[in-house]
């Protein structure tokens, strides 16, 4: 029969998942089929994807982007490793969402925000205390690259207007918005979709302060436009933004993005 091992088509005799190993890599200590540990032996089947790891072993760099996508649902990474997504703002929301699509294996993106690292942003960004006075893009990309050095990130150092959206994200499939301020989102969002009607972006609304995880939701609010949030905690004096309700938020988009990537719905994803 066929199957991947660490992504490598091999022809094998081999009948069950532990004797192929026994085979191949008799000291590895984690096996991986089809997404999922295997403690016990389980026959192989035609097509089947298996990983052998060996723990504390540097795996070879033409093995290592299979082993960094070992634990996703069989099919996902084929398709995400060719998309480009847009994030528009490298903050909270921002880099948290980049961090997530860097983690599952995104082609590229492309990242705009024209800020700088300060201390204020550590409470819930994705930054470390020597990255501070560092610009946000530049920080941020070298951070991915040390998540998932496969990833292709594309930085832009700039404030984002009308007049440079439409070059910047020419060539995304889906786009994050991921400003502070409701005239940045509505700036961008009017921008992007005058000229890209066709394509998606995720925006998000509502996650400042500590209220409950559960109200925060993605929703369709138009065509191949869908909000995240609750769409009422704004920040404000007496309710800040911290790392967990804005994490949520971030990850609400980036599951968004990863859905469309794939073809599903996003809508009515719920913490």
């Amino acid at each position: 029969m066929n199957v991947f091992v660490n992504e490598r088509a091999i022809e094998t005799d081999a009948e069950s998942l532990f004797a192929l190993r026994d085979r191949l890599k008799p000291d590895a200590d984690i096996v991986i089929c089809n997404g999922f540990p295997a403690d016990t032996d389980v026959p192989l089947s035609d097509g089947d994807r298996v990983v052998l790891i060996r723990r504390g072993e540097i795996p070879p760099v033409e093995e290592l982007e299979a082993l960094l996508m070992a634990r996703h649902t069989p099919g996902v990474h084929e398709k995400v490793r060719n998309a480009v997504v847009g994030i528009a703002g490298a903050g909270g929301l921002g880099s948290a969402v980049a961090v997530a699509l860097a983690r599952i294996g995104i082609g590229a993106l492309i990242i705009a925000d024209f800020d700088i690292v300060e201390p204020s942003n550590l409470n819930r960004q994705q930054y470390f205390v020597d990255q501070l006075g560092r610009p946000k893009v530049s920080a941020l990309a070298d951070n991915l690259k040390r998540i998932n050095p496969y990833v292709r990130v594309e930085p832009h150092q700039v404030r984002l207007t009308p007049d440079n959206i439409p070059a910047i994200f020419a060539g995304v499939d889906v786009l994050v918005e991921a400003f502070d301020r409701a005239d940045q989102k509505a700036m961008l969002l009017e921008s992007f979709r005058l000229a890209f009607p066709q394509k998606p972006v995720v925006a998000a609304s509502g996650l400042a302060g500590y209220g409950p995880a559960n109200t925060v939701i993605t929703r369709r609010r138009g065509e191949n436009f869908y909000l995240v949030g609750d769409e009422t905690s704004a920040a404000c004096p007496g309710q800040g933004l911290m790392a967990p309700r804005v994490g949520v938020a971030a990850h609400h988009q980036a599951n968004a993005v990863l859905r469309l990537l794939l073809g599903e719905n996003p809508e009515g994803d719920v913490a």
